[in-house]
Formats: C-alpha cells, structure tokens, sequence
C-alpha cells in the first residue's frame, strides 16, 4: 500500500489508454485454493485497496474464504472500517476526483468484465517509460494511466514494442516465479469477488443435470410402459 501511495500522486489512477494485440498468457488461478485466495485478498488491501475500492464486497464476506474475523480485522482492515461494511479504501472518490481528475474505477467485476488472462497479464508485463507522465507502461495497455503498483515486488524492466523484447533493469524483492505466483493469488482473489457464488452455481449446475438425466430416464420408462399396449 505504502508503494502504491507513492505512485499515484504522481498520475491520474484511472486505466486510460489504447488496447494492444499482445498475447494474452492463461492465468494459472484456481478458484478452489482458499490459501491463494487468502493470500490474494492480502495482496489487494495492502497494494489495490488504497485506490480501486470493492464497493459490492464487504469485509465480512472475507470469512467464506476461510478467515476468521478476528483475522480480517487483524489483517484486512484499515483503521476505523468495520467488518460490516464495504471495501471501500481510505481514499474518498470525491477527492481522488479532485486529485486526477477522474475517480479510479471500482474493481468488484473488473473479473467478469476483463477476464482472468487478461488480468494475470496486464499485471506482469508493466515496463519503464520515460515518455509517460507516470514513467510506466504497459504491453497489454498501451499508454495506460496506472503506474505500476506492484513494482517493488516485480522490478523494473524495460520493453521494445518493435521487436517485443523484455529486459530487466532492476530486480525487485521477489522472483519471476515468485512474482508470478502473488499475481496468481491475486488475480484469483480479484476474480473470486466479481463472482463469490460461481463454485456453488456450478456445482449447483451440474446437480441440475444430473437430476434431468435420472428425470428424462424415468419419463421415457414410463412413456414406454404407457404405450406399450397401442399398436
């Protein structure tokens, strides 16, 4: 949180920018892995929340992932938010408006509307550009208003758009594996919130089926005894 407070006063936080035709990598997320998605929540408060609120997310509904609520308010929680209420952040959209001129975007669905690939891509591929006002870019989101957050765990690297060449500048505090591993849990986290319910609707689903194939069975048999005696 602390690097990404540093960051932002320097752009506007909305993702402006054009989309670019770079190779989007499969996001490796498993929405099953409570530890991951424990672990991505973290991530968010700590590097996300500071900007990009959750608004139809609520701190308590943190506890189906496994958490206690001693542990949300130990862990998750800045000072004076309740357990109760919405991910809202410290930062008031009024006055982040103010600051850049437009509020940064609520990231509750940001899952559902972006997609886990993309997400997990974006997040990995920020680059060193002097041409920006923030001095980042991005090779998924050309010109992209965000500075690169998570840097501090990342690094910094440059990109050669024309040849599509990555080069390391500075190493950050984590691995490549490493680092690819938060952006996991993160984007597993983030994908999980703009959909809480998705494991139970599919299992949900696949009952459903399976109770209209014992159905469909059982209404042939008796279609078949019924008229067995028309000719």
């Amino acid at each position: 949180m602390k690097s990404l407070a540093l960051a932002i006063l320097l752009a506007p936080l909305a993702v402006l920018g054009a989309e670019t035709g770079y190779r989007l990598d499969k996001s490796p997320h498993e929405p099953t892995d409570l530890v991951s998605l424990q672990t991505g929540a973290k991530l968010y408060v700590n590097y996300c929340l500071g900007c990009h609120a959750m608004q139809y997310m609520r701190y308590g509904g943190l506890e189906e992932l496994g958490l206690t609520e001693q542990q949300i308010k130990d862990n998750l929680l800045f000072t004076g938010d309740k357990v109760g209420e919405p991910m809202k952040g410290p930062m008031d959209p009024k006055t982040a408006k103010q600051w850049f001129g437009v509020a940064p975007p609520d990231l509750s669905v940001v899952g559902r509307s972006r997609g886990a690939d993309w997400l997990y891509t974006y997040l990995r591929t920020f680059y060193r550009d002097p041409k920006t006002v923030t001095g980042w870019n991005n090779a998924v989101f050309e010109n992209v208003g965000m500075p690169h957050a998570l840097w501090s765990l990342q690094g910094e690297r440059a990109y050669d758009r024309e040849k599509r060449e990555w080069r390391e500048l500075s190493k950050g505090a984590l691995s490549q594996v490493e680092y690819d591993t938060a952006v996991r849990d993160l984007v597993n986290f983030i994908a999980y919130v703009g959909e809480p319910a998705a494991m139970d609707r599919r299992a949900i689903g696949i009952g459903v089926l399976f109770f209209l194939g014992i159905l469909f069975i059982l209404t042939y048999l008796l279609k078949k005894e019924y008229w067995k005696d028309v000719t």
